[in-house]
């Protein structure tokens, strides 16, 4: 870098420096994290639960089995009174509620209002998940907050940032403290390829993006399919190419053979079939971890969704996408749509970079105030 670079560099960097610390005395100053002040304002009333006898009792011993696969609305069950007693604790029913005969009325109402609060579907149905998760008491619940509080305190501020909650599996865009956008997302699988934590700044968007499979799944998955079905490398658009810059749209045994050695590697074409979706958004990392979207929507319905290689896949991209451009408006909607369908790779730096923070908090308060907790999904919180 010749010294004339270098210096225009410094100065933008050191401009860039000033202005987030004069964002953050000044936001600092004025504002507190709402995140954070939910969580504390709960602490409280889990400490009163975690030390008060008479709720140690609702949680003194485990509820009874469900007899059956699930306990559904109408079925009689031998944990009613102990079921109704750890929800008027946990204010999910009120302190008159009468235990009723079988699982029925306000207390199914009371459970949909726990699943609500604890990351599980909630249709009023006790299976092994939602029974799990009633089993744990309120000081393993004011130990998540706790957690969750410690995390926070180590997100840095920006004027403009992402939060990614893996246990959550969700997406905030904020500007300050003041969130302005949270959608589903899917993440790495908590078997296999969890998602990696880190703090990052998003730098490109690529439309329309070619998806460069990655060697070990074209080693594992990809060509052990393409070898059982050769019709789906036309049908997912796949191409062979090399760094050198040539490309080959030729399913051979030869070509699979460089792909395990090396010398070639797989990608897909964009289009409607792209595992990528129309969009991906680039922070670089040492892991390759990027945001994008996906053909496979119908994944954003299920209630736990850690289906990707680690990536993070976004339910609402054109929303993400106009939010992270703001500072640039020529890229409208309507702009971005057209770039995402148009099938053309591009990629578009952005003027201002955007921090993103994938994080770990299995307690964060929800839109009612009120703390919502989420299943250990990596085993993170055992290890704290």
């Amino acid at each position: 870098m010749s010294e004339p670079s270098r210096q225009r560099r410094l100065l933008r960097d050191g401009g860039r420096l000033l202005a987030f610390l004069a964002g953050l005395l000044i936001f600092g100053l004025a504002h507190a994290n709402p995140l954070i002040d939910g969580l504390e304002a709960a602490l409280p009333h889990y400490r009163q639960l975690a030390a008060d006898p008479t709720a140690q009792l609702a949680w003194a011993e485990a509820l009874p089995p469900l007899g059956a696969r699930k306990l559904e609305p109408g079925k009689p069950w031998a944990g009613l009174v102990l079921l109704t007693r750890r929800l008027v604790a946990l204010d999910d029913l009120p302190a008159v509620t009468e235990v009723p005969p079988r699982y029925e009325g306000k207390l199914v109402e009371g459970v949909v209002a726990f699943q609500r609060r604890h990351g599980l579907e909630p249709d009023g149905v006790i299976g092994k998940d939602t029974l799990a998760e009633l089993n744990i008491p309120p000081a393993r619940r004011l130990r998540q907050i706790e957690q969750s509080i410690e995390r926070l305190k180590q997100v840095p501020f920006s004027p403009r940032w992402l939060l990614v909650n893996v246990p959550e599996f969700s997406l905030r865009a904020f500007e300050g403290y003041a969130e302005k956008l949270n959608m589903r997302i899917i993440v790495g699988s908590a078997l296999k390829t969890r998602t990696p934590l880190f703090v990052e700044e998003m730098r490109f968007i690529e439309f329309s993006p070619y998806w460069n499979v990655p060697p070990s799944i074209a080693r594992k998955e990809t060509i052990p399919k393409l070898r059982s079905d050769p019709a789906y490398f036309d049908e997912q658009g796949f191409e062979f190419y090399s760094r050198a810059g040539g490309t080959d749209t030729t399913l051979s045994d030869d070509n699979l053979a460089a792909v395990l050695e090396g010398k070639l590697r797989i990608r897909q074409r964009p289009g409607p079939k792209n595992a990528l979706g129309g969009i991906k958004f680039v922070f670089p990392n040492s892991d390759n971890i990027y945001m994008h979207h996906t053909p496979a929507v119908s994944l954003f319905k299920k209630v736990r969704r850690d289906f990707s290689h680690g990536c993070i896949r976004v339910e609402e991209p054109l929303a993400l996408a106009a939010f992270v451009l703001a500072n640039q408006p020529e890229w409208d909607e309507g702009r971005i749509k057209a770039a995402m369908e148009k099938g053309i790779s591009a990629t578009l730096r952005l003027e201002e970079p955007l921090p993103v923070v994938i994080a770990y908090f299995t307690a964060l308060p929800g839109a009612d105030g009120r703390v919502r907790f989420f299943p250990d999904l990596y085993g993170l919180d055992k290890l704290q």
